[in-house]
């Protein structure tokens, strides 16, 4: 498979990188690496992300160049990373007809393999160590740009090593990234010493929400339209929320309701390791990793959850 994905790069020249809306850690680090990779070996490169760069991931090299505007030019390859579900790169991917050969590089158990080259690994930590495999396989070195953006991916995506994920791959690329001279600690600050007012803001009125299942296993926080309106914050500002009611004593499984639009909400799940919020995911139509999972479903806030408390209640 890294064979095949080399060998795609070594005779193609214009490539388009992307990922899924609303972009999280692993999803922009591992596709700015592989799109400096990419400019590294002259290649054309275009970066494009269906909804903007969040702030927290500005500091990494090339995050300038990402366009939510998809040029209306013809690639060679696109490299679509960390999407399960195609439909989640967005619109003018799915509808461009200027791609030749679509190549999927994804963690998520929960794929649809769209591409003519799927390389697909459950086991890996995040997509990053993906990208890393296939540069290392083609005999490359990782520059210090580049493992800024894989140790951001890394990092993010296994929550500091402290998710089930860490395995020793991540451990032993991690340690292969710092020793190109990065400075872990101004990552960390920058990750999660910056925050803005905003968010703090928001958590406090989402925390108010909480709600707690009567066996104590399951745990909910929302965060609805005018907690936005009052407190000037963004929907960027909410990753990370849905880990607190992960982080009570008992909870097993933790869900995040954030409203999208009138009517229409992301779900976000997580697992402290025995449930498989994949499955639970799933049913209402998403998807996801065992302890990492989300979907969206329309309808009101009151509708949804029941809906969600009641599988929760049979599935736990």
């Amino acid at each position: 498979m890294i064979e095949g994905i080399i060998e795609e790069i070594r005779t193609n020249g214009s490539f388009l990188v992307t990922t899924h809306e609303n972009p999280d850690g692993d999803a922009v680090g591992s596709s700015l690496a592989l799109a400096g990779y990419l400019k590294r070996l002259g290649k054309e490169v275009t970066i494009h992300f269906c909804d903007p760069v969040p702030d927290l991931y500005s500091f990494l090299p090339l995050a300038n160049e990402a366009t939510q505007a998809l040029p209306d030019r013809d690639y060679d390859v696109c490299f679509v990373l960390d999407v399960g579900e195609f439909r989640r790169a967005g619109k003018q991917v799915a509808d461009c007809r200027r791609i030749g050969k679509l190549i999927n590089i994804d963690h998520h158990l929960t794929e649809d393999h769209f591409g003519c080259i799927n390389y697909i690994d459950p086991k890996a930590a995040a997509t990053g160590i993906l990208v890393h495999r296939i540069i290392k396989g083609a005999g490359d070195a990782i520059d210090y740009e580049t493992a800024l953006c894989l140790y951001t991916a890394i990092i993010t995506d296994t929550g500091s090593f402290r998710y089930s994920n860490a395995n020793p791959e991540a451990f032993a690329v991690a340690g292969e990234l710092v020793a190109t001279g990065i400075n872990t600690w101004n990552i960390a600050e920058k990750l999660y010493e910056s925050q803005p007012r905003q968010r703090l803001e928001l958590l406090a009125l989402a925390l108010s929400t909480m709600s707690i299942s009567p066996r104590g296993d399951y745990a909910s926080i929302t965060v609805t339209l005018d907690m936005y309106e009052k407190t000037g914050a963004s929907a960027e500002l909410t990753d990370g929320f849905v880990n607190y009611p992960r982080s009570i004593r008992g909870v097993e499984v933790s869900v995040f309701f954030r409203e999208i639009n009138p009517g229409l909400f992301k779900i976000g799940f997580r697992s402290k390791g025995k449930v498989d919020v994949s499955s639970i995911a799933s049913a209402f139509g998403g998807g996801g990793h065992h302890n990492a999972a989300g979907a969206t479903m329309t309808g009101s806030l009151d509708e949804i959850k029941a809906k969600i408390f009641s599988h929760l209640e049979k599935s736990l």
